[in-house]
């Protein structure tokens, strides 16, 4: 039986995930997400895939370990910049009915000038939206709970390529 591998630039890691948003007091709330009933993230490690604290927190683990990690804003999604408000045309978000009315406080996807972006509204209007352009977890401390399902050698397509390819990643 071969020995595991250690988590490194330039390979490619799948692994479970349960994401918890932290309180200011440090008391972990309830789940925000989970890769329980999913297949598992796939990621390039080295290349800036993942959020950086997440990143830097998986090197050097091994194939089939847990660990949990707390980030700090900086670490995972950024500090909220203030007046990040912005007015866009209805018309530039992902939606699958344009001529419904979009609650305050729902996520949406932009379509920028970098590709698609989350974004949060902040008042809807019938042919404009004003969003808040920060990350929906800009600011906030974030807790994972994270299994290594498996590391491997990245292919020297991935690696010019910068993202996985094949199952659990990007097909060309």
């Amino acid at each position: 039986m071969s020995e595991a591998q250690s988590v490194a630039d330039n390979k490619v890691i799948s692994f479970h995930y349960r994401m918890y948003r932290v309180d200011e007091a440090g008391k972990r709330g309830e789940m925000l997400e989970s890769s329980d009933d999913s297949s598992p993230v796939y990621y390039l490690h080295g290349h800036r895939n993942i959020i950086p604290g997440l990143e830097a927190a998986m090197t050097g683990k091994k194939e089939g370990e847990e660990f949990e990690v707390t980030l700090a804003p900086e670490q995972a999604y950024g500090e909220r910049k203030p007046n990040s408000i912005q007015r866009v045309p209805v018309k530039h978000l992902h939606l699958a009915n344009k001529k419904q009315r979009i609650p305050a406080g729902s996520v949406v996807t932009v379509q920028t000038e970098q590709g698609p972006r989350h974004v949060v509204v902040v008042k809807s209007g019938k042919f404009t939206v004003d969003v808040d352009t920060n990350h929906p977890l800009a600011g906030a401390t974030l807790q994972y709970e994270i299994k290594i399902d498996s590391v491997r050698d990245a292919s020297e397509e991935e690696i010019a390529h910068r993202h996985v390819h094949g199952p659990g990643g990007h097909h060309h």
